[in-house]
């Protein structure tokens, strides 16, 4: 009935139906029922409209309209250009196959950017879910885990949405302001409120899961942090109703989403990492980069595939033996592709025999001339922060979880050190940080200081930011972040890395930020390890630490507080910022200005006053003693009270920076706030008993015992070890990474440099 109404009976489509029925037979039985219910377009139309609309009287307009508006109507629907592309990648090869099958003519193909359906892909749709029911080769359900049919919806596309709620929204003030307003007195100012689309767009800002405050310890978790991949949110999952199927790895994230690099708890599997050469295409589905393999030849053409193009191709590892030409040096080569043939019944057998590897790839070895793809690099597959653990290969996944997770815990020390052992990913991840200062252009450094370094570059073209090349020399001074509180308080620090007269090239690091050493990502410290239980102080994980790394300041952070305090209009009267504090002796406010706000520098433990403040307390009936004082001194002993910003318990430090914003200097302030003060306080913390330490491997502990440098077992040649870990941690976690690492670095230490690409 369906396909009649689309106009395929027997009036415009002779003998159709029949040849679609001998074509699939189990179709005989019902078509012997159904052959004349509904036999012309108009009667079918009528037939549906009757099943759809029981209750009204069925009329041949009326009909045609409602199926017209259901199928074909843009106003209704709009597939977008990401469902234009979709339907024409699955249904258009049924297409082609209606002419062969059915000899249908005079087929009408939908144009590209068609945003409702054809009446030919009605058809198609139907004929390939009858193929699908027949079991025929090349058929197969859709699987709603496939990257295929998940697509990244990034920042730009939701704010989009935001935008058209907004527009929704104030649409409708518009149109109600129209029909109530005089038609001569309407003007532009009076119809249009634009608040509905700041409040939505605000909301989205404000109030969205998916809008965060990023993740800045150090800068490789502000990094993973923006290459971030969500199933979360609104229009996603929730936590509670994802089944494993959804949080599973799927064959499909190969090289676009990180196997590894997952929270742990209940977000594991909803919230992934993108992979390190992955790129995001204009439909929003995720590309990998292959190498194309001409006759047995590896090129250096690289091309982008989407996960369901990757699968027409036969693919070879990245790490496939080649010589200096390019050509696979092996007999065999092991690959991965569709399989040849994935009828249902194929399956079924390739499970008895335990040949399955999924339906829609298959491992085996072939000859060179048939490989089309290969890989460009096994790190492909992981992210960025699981690439930057050395040994990844001989880690258990989960201990690599939890090392790739760890690493963007770690708080950045005050000196920073590269590590021995690293995988050759550590610049990268530090310039694409963004923490540190690249110079411009081909130049000379003509001053270097604590806070700017100022470089001459040889053209204003080469800087990026002149008028022109060739228009001379250009001088720019690089400004440094100096003690920048960072979103997690920890410490954000830039240092110069070159001297004055240096000649420095485009992309050369001029200065270092807070956990980089030489432009190289340095999260760490390289510390001499014993495996070995010391009096059963590292029993369970627990780690036992030498006095050095306290006394040399070795593991010493900074972090920095903000501390804030408004002065408000109450009922009993303002509040006031002043020096003039009741019952304070001057001892305690020796470190404040005239305007009662500490001064920078000052060494502050808990407890002191930061910024002086008192509040109008309400008035009460005066002592004799009293009365006498307010005739003395006048208003100076009116009733306040102290409500002055102090340090909290537990914190100390050096006062680095004070803000005043005032309503008087035109400062936006929320309603009600007269002045407000913040002070920011740093505070170096040396490491001590109960901290957490970890590894790259996933081999974390908590300090148990700090010991003097004495009692620290010591090498041959009498050097006391740093750190004392226990030798049980490692064959139970399967983390052996951790050893190989030990070894290599020791190696390092004496002078071999090595890095081990993951």
């Amino acid at each position: 009935v369906l396909l009649r109404a689309l106009g395929y009976d027997e009036e415009q489509h002779p003998g159709f139906i029949d040849r679609v029925v001998n074509h699939f037979d189990f179709l005989e039985g019902q078509w012997d029922k159904e052959r004349d219910l509904a036999p012309t377009q108009e009667e079918a139309l009528i037939e549906i409209y009757k099943r759809a609309r029981p209750g009204e009287p069925p009329t041949p307009d009326a009909s045609r309209n409602y199926f017209e508006n259901a199928f074909f109507n843009p106003k209704r629907y709009d597939l977008s250009r990401v469902g234009r592309y979709k339907l024409n990648r699955k249904l258009g090869p049924e297409i082609e196959k209606l002419e062969a099958l059915f000899g249908l003519s005079d087929i009408e193909r939908p144009d590209p950017g068609q945003s409702v359906l054809s009446r030919v892909e009605v058809l198609a749709a139907t004929t390939y879910l009858l193929n699908l029911a027949a079991g025929e080769i090349g058929y197969r359900l859709d699987d709603q885990d496939h990257f295929a049919n998940r697509r990244i919806r990034s920042v730009g596309e939701l704010i989009q949405n935001q935008v058209r709620i907004g527009l929704s929204r104030m649409e409708r003030v518009v149109r109600e302001r129209m029909t109530t307003q005089d038609v001569e007195a309407i003007t532009p100012q009076t119809l249009i409120n634009i608040r509905p689309v700041v409040a939505a767009i605000k909301e989205f800002f404000g109030t969205s899961q998916l809008s965060q405050f990023m993740d800045q310890v150090n800068p490789l978790s502000g990094l993973t942090h923006r290459r971030r991949l969500s199933a979360l949110g609104p229009g996603g999952l929730s936590r509670e109703r994802a089944g494993f199927e959804v949080r599973d790895v799927h064959f499909s994230h190969y090289g676009r989403m990180c196997p590894i690099e997952t929270p742990e708890g209940p977000n594991i599997g909803l919230i992934g990492a993108l992979s390190t050469y992955a790129r995001v295409n204009p439909f929003g589905f995720i590309e990998s980069p292959y190498r194309k393999v001409v006759d047995g030849k590896v090129t250096d053409e690289i091309t982008y595939l989407a996960a369901d193009e990757e699968e027409e191709y036969v693919v070879a590892q990245a790490n496939t033996p080649l010589d200096d030409e390019g050509n696979f040096t092996d007999e065999r080569v092991l690959v991965r592709r569709s399989p040849t043939s994935a009828s249902l019944s194929d399956l079924k057998l390739q499970l008895e025999r335990d040949v399955f590897f999924g339906a829609t790839t298959e491992i085996s070895a072939v000859p060179p001339a048939e490989v089309q793809l290969m890989d460009v690099a096994p790190r492909q597959i992981v992210s960025v922060g699981t690439a930057l653990i050395p040994f990844l290969e001989h880690d258990d996944a989960n201990r690599a979880l939890m090392g790739a997770n760890m690493q963007k815990q770690a708080v950045p020390l005050i000196q920073a050190e590269a590590p021995y052992i690293g995988t050759g990913m550590e610049a990268r991840a530090a310039r694409d940080g963004g923490e540190i200062l690249l110079a411009e252009g081909d130049g000379t450094v003509t001053e270097v200081s604590g806070d700017h370094i100022t470089v001459e570059y040889d053209t204003a073209g080469s800087a990026g930011r002149g008028n022109g090349a060739g228009s001379g020399p250009r001088r720019r001074v690089h400004r440094l972040s100096k003690f920048r509180r960072s979103n997690q308080d920890t410490c954000i620090n830039q240092h110069g890395r070159v001297f004055e007269g240096d000649r420095v090239a485009a992309g050369d690091v001029l200065a270092d930020g807070s956990s980089t050493e030489h432009g190289e990502l340095a999260l760490g410290k390289n510390l001499l390890v014993a495996f070995m239980p010391w009096e059963g102080y590292n029993f369970e994980d627990a780690i036992v630490l030498s006095e050095r790394l306290v006394r040399d300041d070795v593991l010493t952070s900074i972090h920095i507080h903000s501390h804030e305090i408004d002065a408000r209009d109450t009922k009993l009267g303002p509040e006031e910022i002043t020096r003039d504090i009741p019952n304070l002796s001057d001892d305690i406010l020796a470190d404040l200005d005239d305007r009662g706000i500490i001064r920078v520098g000052a060494e502050v433990d808990p407890r002191d006053v930061l910024v002086g403040k008192v509040t109008p307390k309400g008035e009460t009936e005066l002592t004799p003693e009293e009365r006498l004082l307010r005739a003395i001194f006048g208003e100076k002993a009116r009733e306040v009270r102290d409500t002055s910003l102090k340090v909290p318990h537990g914190e100390s430090g050096k006062v680095i920076d004070v803000k005043v914003f005032s309503r008087d200097e035109a400062h936006e302030l929320p309603p009600g706030v007269n002045q407000l003060v913040r002070v920011y306080v740093a505070q170096k913390r040396k490491i001590s008993v109960g901290d957490k330490l970890a590894g790259r491997h996933g081999n974390k502990g908590v300090i148990s015992r700090i010991l003097p440098l004495e009692d620290m077992p010591f090498l041959p040649d009498g050097t006391p070890v740093d750190i004392i870990l226990n030798p049980l941690g490692v064959p139970s976690r399967m983390n052996v990474g951790q050893v190989l690492e030990a070894h290599l670095g020791y190696g390092a230490k004496w002078g071999w440099g090595g890095a081990d690409p993951a």
